[in-house]
């Protein structure tokens, strides 16, 4: 290497060399996940053009090969020349980072996507793009490769329907970009139908020709439609949700709110319809104005005043105790935190959403006492078992991240210190956990043995939660806390691996855990914390070759290998107990040879669908979901 440092050693990229050098800069990584960024980055403009007021219906698909399409019937992308660059305007916005009308706003009040960078990006990084733009009495083409215009923008006139406008973009992901090129339906369906329920009235219509799959979303009631939807396995406590639709300062705020009976909560929250996962201001607005205003609301009706009742007051957990709520503000500069956009910066917003939903709130519960009554009578109820669940998070709160005198006495723990490079099984079972803690590299990996099945945490208050004695263990043994006091930066291990076995019960401890990370450890799963571990079903031996196998497919495969069936010794795993440590070890320990699999977050609202369904009192839509996806098992234990 040169230690000369010189003018020659700066590099210019010029136009979109940028992009297509450092990509996940631009849409986050080059994974599937940022294959499904391209759709939603052109989709944005569409819908940046549905809430500027000029677009009605968006069309999508996704064509064998992975050929993208998004057609509008927003105004279309301007053709003009434009007064600086001397080229037509859509060439500008096209080929130019940080060009296009989200910074003007007398074009967009409000905007999502990436701040003008967004349609750029996605021809950079696309091996072709294709644009039809309808405007002005015509129909206007023009193709890009990788980025670069191939032809100059072509007009040809409209002979019929002269008034149409509109913008069609087609494009093709460059193959050299992306390790994947295989679109999901399901996952572009899912965040376009969280668009049409954010933007009330627009129709969107998605096919994948690939499969002959289609969807079409309209919600004419908006995010009440959402909520409504959120709760249709739930037992709510009134059946139309409370709306709040306010305009102030030049921002929007759109609320839904609906209670049922459920112990938990469950708040979505958006702006300029980018999904807030991390909330940020516009949430702790939402937070603070109602406890504020369901303290005085019982204050003021005496609802406080039977027995000792007069001494409460009620928490932020209480009030939130069964809600389910989405909030999504439209603001003309949103500043976000962190390279996703998960969490809302603008000071603002907290003063506004409070402002609103203070003053709103308080109407309704004054229009609706049955209603307030019922809210209220739950967050008492709450306040009543608070005192309880206090006194048992205190038997599970350590008192210092690493002191190990605190640590439960079935934890056996690591020598290494560093969350980053340590992990914590917790492991089905007294006789597996004890293979296990015999199997393991004593350095950086802690076993946890759980006795039996923990509580569903969906059925159960905070203070029966943390009075069962197994989930009190593994909290203890995170070092994070729970519900409200979770805090991440306490964690102890950065891997946490589930080992249950391969059969029905093992797979109902494996939900019962991760329904009690969703619920009240949910940045777990959102930070990549949480792991599956995979024991094989079989080990395949014939004289002194042996091999194990994972699953029915290549269980055959490694018959083949050994020549088939004469003389070959074939050992089923019914459980994790019955391999001895060394086995344990190279099968589902070992990080060199191991199968793992992470459990990621690509849709909250998917999940707490189907955790509803799966873990809540309502048994029919759970036979339901059983019978509809029974036919995805493999390899049932009857």
């Amino acid at each position: 290497m040169s230690k000369k440092y010189t003018a020659k050693g700066i590099q210019v990229l010029k136009g979109l060399e940028a992009v297509r050098k450092r990509p996940a800069m631009y849409i986050g990584s080059t994974d599937v996940h940022g294959l499904h960024h391209m759709i939603y980055e052109v989709v944005d403009n569409s819908i940046d053009e549905a809430m500027a007021g000029y677009c009605n219906s968006i069309v999508v698909s996704v064509s064998p090969g992975g050929v993208v399409m998004v057609e509008d019937d927003g105004r279309g992308i301007p053709v003009d020349i434009h007064p600086t660059q001397k080229k037509p305007a859509v060439e500008v916005v096209m080929t130019m980072l940080h060009a296009g009308g989200k910074f003007d706003h007398d074009s967009y009040k409000v905007s999502g996507g990436l701040h003008g960078v967004g349609v750029s990006v996605v021809n950079a990084l696309s091996e072709w793009m294709e644009v039809e733009i309808w405007r002005d009495g015509a129909r206007h083409t023009q193709r890009y490769e990788i980025g670069i215009p191939v032809s100059p923008l072509r007009a040809i006139p409209l002979e019929e329907n002269k008034e149409k406008t509109g913008t069609k973009i087609t494009f093709h992901p460059n193959p050299a970009i992306f390790s994947t090129m295989e679109f999901s339906f399901d996952t572009i369906s899912q965040r376009l139908r969280e668009l049409a329920f954010l933007n009330k009235g627009i129709n969107i219509n998605f096919t994948d020709k690939r499969f002959g799959k289609s969807h079409n979303f309209q919600y004419d009631g908006g995010i009440v439609s959402f909520v409504k939807m959120l709760n249709e396995n739930r037992t709510v406590l009134h059946s139309k949700p409370i709306y709040i639709n306010e305009k102030k300062d030049d921002c929007e705020v759109e609320i839904a709110i609906q209670y049922n009976d459920s112990y938990g909560e469950k708040i979505f929250t958006f702006a300029n319809n980018i999904n807030t996962l991390s909330g940020g201001t516009h949430l702790s607005g939402f937070k603070t104005a109602l406890t504020r205003i369901l303290n005085s609301y019982a204050q003021k009706n005496n609802l406080f005043k039977k027995g000792k009742n007069n001494k409460i007051v009620l928490s932020g957990d209480d009030v939130r105790e069964g809600i389910t709520a989405v909030l999504s503000v439209k603001l003309p500069e949103p500043q976000f935190e962190g390279q996703t956009k998960g969490k809302l910066g603008n000071s603002e917003m907290m003063g506004i959403v409070a402002s609103i939903l203070g003053q709103k709130l308080g109407e309704f519960l004054e229009e609706n006492p049955a209603i307030a009554r019922k809210i209220v009578r739950k967050s008492i109820d709450s306040a009543r078992a608070r005192d309880a669940a206090r006194k048992a998070k205190d038997l599970v709160r350590r008192k210092s991240v690493l002191e190990s005198g605190s640590l439960p006495g079935k934890l056996s723990d690591c020598s290494v210190k560093d969350p980053e490079h340590s992990e914590l099984f917790l492991v089905e079972g007294d006789s597996a956990g004890g293979s296990a803690k015999m199997g393991r590299d004593r350095r950086f990996q802690a076993i946890l043995p759980l006795k039996g099945k923990i509580l569903n945490v969906e059925k159960a208050r905070m203070d029966k939660i943390l009075s069962n004695e197994e989930i009190k263990t593994i909290i203890t043994a995170l070092g994070t806390g729970i519900g409200e006091d979770f805090d991440i930066s306490k964690i102890r291990y950065r891997k946490v691996i589930i080992m249950t076995d391969a059969d029905v019960d093992g797979s109902h401890i494996r939900t019962l855990i991760l329904t009690l990370f969703f619920r009240y450890m949910p940045e777990l799963v959102t930070e990549g914390c949480i792991y599956i571990a995979q024991p094989p079903l079989y080990k395949v031996k014939k004289g002194k070759k042996e091999k194990y196998a994972y699953n029915e497919e290549k269980r055959i495969q490694i018959i083949e290998e050994f020549g088939g069936e004469k003389g070959i010794s074939l050992q089923r795993y019914k459980g994790l107990g019955e391999m001895n440590p060394d086995q344990l070890w190279i099968t589902t320990m070992d990080p060199e040879r191991r199968i793992m699999r992470q459990i990621v977050l690509e849709d909250m609202v998917e999940a707490d669908r189907i955790f509803t369904i799966l873990m809540g009192d309502k048994v029919e839509p759970r036979k339901n979901f059983i019978q509809e996806n029974a036919t995805y098992v493999k390899n049932l234990d009857i």
